[in-house]
């Protein structure tokens, strides 16, 4: 596990070597993975949101048809709690901190829990870990942030030890991942690194491998999880910085298929292709396969178009030419 440490507190070297990075740079990048760690926290805790719904949603305050006010509630509360983390990477992490970001988490989705430890003895479905007492837990969270202020290892492996003891506490009636991936990555920001993302499609390994140590087992497959996530990201600055064009569109991980702005927009598929055929709609990029991807601003042209259609009458070349100015 040094090696690994070492390794990625080099890369961590070689970004430091960029800095200061410009404002719109920064912002940037905080966009993206704003949008990317609400998507994929959500996601291991069973929210069904795609990547595009997602940044639909925070980005553009639109509504997803299909989807439940508490999904939508979910990726505002977590966008908002990463604008949080942000603002208070320079502060000391206390017992206040923990409350505040659960609190964000949970707001008008259960206000009488959230940013309040629980009273009530909880499990984990399908798991066999017996989660410590609650009248235990504020001397557990005392003991938890007193090692977290003294702890003299390094910043790697102190935001995966909080993330992994801040869960087996179990602090929370709900709540307790995503508050944990926060303040793991509050950690990792706080010493200059990037925040780790743990994928969707890593869900069970990551499951199974805190488990594993809950159950008395070794952190390794935990540890070597959180450690490829760290990686996965700095990379993905180097990469970034290293080519300009990235900079722009950041793997454009937040752009539409035309399906997904089909079902968006509730228009057909073929609906959407001939438009685009017809220039009224933009294709952004294109995959490696030829899929055609939009920007997630095609969705108000889109309902634009169905507007300029129904209500004025207007024909496809009109609406055109009304688009464009």
């Amino acid at each position: 596990m040094n090696n690994i440490i070492t390794a990625l507190e080099e890369k961590k070297q070689k970004l430091n070597l960029f800095k200061p990075f410009n404002s719109d740079l920064i912002n940037n990048f905080n966009e993206w993975f704003k949008i990317e760690l609400t998507f994929t926290s959500n996601a291991i805790e069973g929210n069904t949101l795609s990547r595009a719904e997602t940044a639909l949603i925070v980005g553009k305050g639109l509504t997803v048809e299909g989807k439940t006010l508490r999904e939508h509630l979910e990726a505002v509360n977590h966008a908002q709690a990463f604008e949080w983390l942000i603002n208070h990477v320079d502060t000391t992490i206390t017992e206040k901190t923990v409350l505040e970001l659960h609190q964000l988490i949970l707001q008008k989705i259960d206000d009488t829990n959230a940013g309040r430890y629980r009273n009530v003895p909880v499990r984990i479905a399908g798991s066999m870990v017996i989660m410590p007492n609650a009248v235990r837990v504020p001397e557990l969270m005392q003991e938890f942030i007193s090692w977290l202020n003294q702890s003299k290892i390094d910043p790697i492996t102190m935001a995966a030890d909080a993330h992994y003891k801040l869960v087996s506490i179990h602090p929370f009636v709900d709540g307790n991942g995503r508050t944990a991936r926060l303040l793991m990555n509050l950690i990792l920001m706080k010493a200059g690194y990037p925040p780790a993302i743990i994928r969707k499609e890593d869900r069970n390994q990551y499951l199974t491998s805190i488990e594993k140590a809950q159950l008395g087992g070794s952190l390794a497959d935990y540890y070597h999880l959180v450690y490829q996530a760290i990686d996965r990201s700095l990379d993905f600055y180097l990469t970034a910085l290293e080519d300009k064009k990235s900079l722009v569109k950041l793997e454009n991980k937040s752009l539409l298929k035309i399906g997904e702005l089909a079902k968006l927009t509730k228009q057909t598929v073929p609906t959407i292709r001939h438009w685009t055929k017809e220039g009224l709609l933009q294709v952004e990029e294109y995959t490696q396969g030829g899929y055609q991807l939009y920007d997630p601003k095609m969705v108000d042209v889109v309902q634009k178009i169905r507007q300029l259609q129904d209500i004025k009458r207007l024909t496809l070349v009109e609406i055109k030419v009304a688009l464009q100015k």
